[in-house]
């Protein structure tokens, strides 16, 4: 890459580096970096002599999931590639670093010009496969002076970013440095086009795919079976935030026929405890649950304080609210929407396709405050029939989009081998 750009990575890695000072999730991040570098050279001798057939990089968990359906179909149809998979963020490798269907599991280092050949010489990569975004520069570079076939998937694209803009050529020359272009939509391809890439198709998000297969081989939680089987409407927050709780807390305390299960997005000890005061009598803790195997009675809510159920819990509510709206943007609206219940989310998902989709399709609807949730709640209290209609039309779209993994998968690795 240019010299600015290498100039602007320098400022990056200086600040970041100064913001770790500050921050245990920036050491841990950095402190992986420098083990990659350490280590990967040794793993992949011992798992890939030959280099990596696969690598995946996922910037976090929920890009993860969404290259999730791809990495165990190949594991599962092609169990004689090893796969290296990288995060660039502690949120995706804490929670998925002994993940089994991968041969290695590590952090990306930074896009230093030295750290990308350390890189790429350790791990040898035969293609690599990025998820929906990260546009490091010289990497790209790299991987297309080396001749890797380099692919992105479930990729998402706006006319406002630097790509599109009369000052963005050096944005451009990284979307070509990429063999083909899985995109998610139709106006993706278009924008594109307009600047000279054609090396796209459009393949769907393979999320859909993700939160299929999750439907399929749901966790049964009999406790909270039995917890929502008293014929209460049952209202899930999924990843929720302390600016979402401002917005329906003070609704669920004030309809005490309403049971709620709530899944906040960290759940450090002090952040359950200001959870717990806020919701009020009658809440009590999974953690609690799951030990003594029985809801204690006068339960009205339950707090989620561990990972790894909120996609199974869906499957037991009536309406889904989906977190983080409030913030930097929602988490995943799909995991709820599969199960035919409408979601119900804040105002910043303008990255999120799903989101519009859904709101044109009225299987979700977006809040700008507790004015308009406690409207939209109030009409799904008193009108069951359009509740259930809504959540049908977010299931049916769910059904409707899916098969990009296949899509991706077969050119990729099938017509490949003919």
């Amino acid at each position: 890459m240019n010299l600015l750009y290498n100039a602007g990575i320098a400022i990056y890695d200086a600040a970041t580096a100064v913001a770790s000072l500050r921050s245990r999730k920036i050491r841990e991040m950095l402190r992986g970096r420098r083990h990659t570098l350490a280590t990967l050279a040794d793993e992949r001798r011992r798992v890939a002599p030959d280099g990596y057939d696969v690598w995946i990089h996922a910037a976090s968990l929920g890009e993860f999931e969404q290259g999730r359906p791809l990495i165990e179909r190949l594991r599962r149809e092609r169990p004689d590639l090893r796969i290296l998979l990288t995060f660039y963020s502690p949120s995706g490798y804490n929670v998925r670093h002994d993940y089994r269907q991968v041969d290695t599991v590590m952090y990306l280092p930074g896009d230093s010009p030295r750290d990308v050949r350390a890189f790429l010489d350790a791990a040898a990569p035969h293609m690599a496969i990025f998820v929906k975004y990260e546009f490091w520069g010289n990497l790209l570079e790299q991987l297309h002076e080396r001749g890797v076939p380099t692919y992105i998937i479930s990729s998402i694209f706006r006319p406002g970013q630097r790509f599109f803009k009369p000052a963005g050529e050096m944005w451009r020359r990284m979307l070509r440095s990429f063999s083909h272009l899985y995109v998610q939509d139709e106006s993706s391809r278009r924008l594109l086009a307009r600047i000279g890439v054609d090396n796209v198709t459009v393949a769907g998000d393979t999320r859909f795919d993700r939160v299929s297969d999750i439907l399929r081989t749901t966790v049964d939680l009999p406790v909270i079976e039995r917890f929502c089987r008293e014929g209460d409407p049952v209202f899930i927050a999924g990843s929720s935030w302390e600016p979402d709780e401002d917005v329906y807390i003070p609704w669920l305390r004030a309809n005490s026929g309403v049971r709620a299960i709530i899944a906040p997005h960290q759940f450090d000890e002090a952040r359950l405890r200001r959870l717990v005061r806020r919701l009020g009598d009658g809440t009590c803790l999974m953690s609690e649950i799951k030990q003594t195997g029985r809801v204690p009675d006068g339960c009205r809510a339950i707090v989620v304080d561990s990972f790894g159920l909120l996609s199974s819990l869906y499957r037991y509510g009536d309406v889904a609210y989906i977190g983080g709206g409030f913030g930097t943007g929602i988490h995943n609206i799909n995991e709820a929407a599969v199960y035919g219940i409408p979601v119900v989310f804040g105002p910043r998902h303008q990255k999120f396709k799903e989101a519009s989709d859904l709101i044109t399709l009225k299987g979700g609807f977006e809040i700008k405050g507790r004015d308009t949730f406690e409207a939209i709640m109030q009409r799904f209290s008193a009108e069951p029939a359009y509740r259930k209609t809504c959540g049908a039309a977010a299931g049916k779209y769910i059904k409707d989009n899916l098969g990009a993994t296949d899509i991706i998968y077969n050119d990729l690795f099938t017509k490949q081998q003919q």
